[in-house]
């Protein structure tokens, strides 16, 4: 009987464990100003482009056809802070509730230019936080 449990726990920690050459790989989705300063340079194919920044939200064309690419995201947080404090007597109570929120907004637009082979001849970006 032991040995079966044995064998049983062994066949669960290699079924748990599974091959050691499967590696999983997070995607980090989030567009920041130092990804695009550091990962997107002119001359570099399109499909590279939507595989480091995704899709982007706008696609367009300029005067002479060639396509231009426009990421707009903006995000915003918001901190909300409460303390009270009550006091009382038997016949008297009193009650104070202080509360103060702050709000920062944070806007990243990037706007890819594309040659006539899809290869990326300009790019620009602006970043605002208020």
């Amino acid at each position: 009987m032991r040995a079966i449990a044995v064998a049983l726990g062994l066949s669960l920690t290699v079924a748990l464990t599974g091959c050691g050459g499967d590696t999983v790989q997070i995607k980090e989705d989030r567009l920041t100003v130092g990804k695009v300063q550091g990962e997107i340079k002119v001359g570099m194919p399109a499909s590279q482009v939507a595989e480091l920044l995704g899709s982007p939200n706008i696609v367009t064309t300029d005067d002479k056809r060639r396509e231009v690419w426009i990421y707009d995201k903006v995000s915003t947080d918001r901190v909300d802070t409460a303390s009270s404090s009550f006091a009382g007597l038997i016949i008297l109570g009193a009650s104070s509730r202080d509360s103060s929120s702050s709000q920062r907004q944070r806007t990243l637009t990037i706007i890819i230019k594309y040659d006539e082979d899809k290869k990326v001849r300009d790019f620009a970006y602006n970043y605002t936080q208020f």
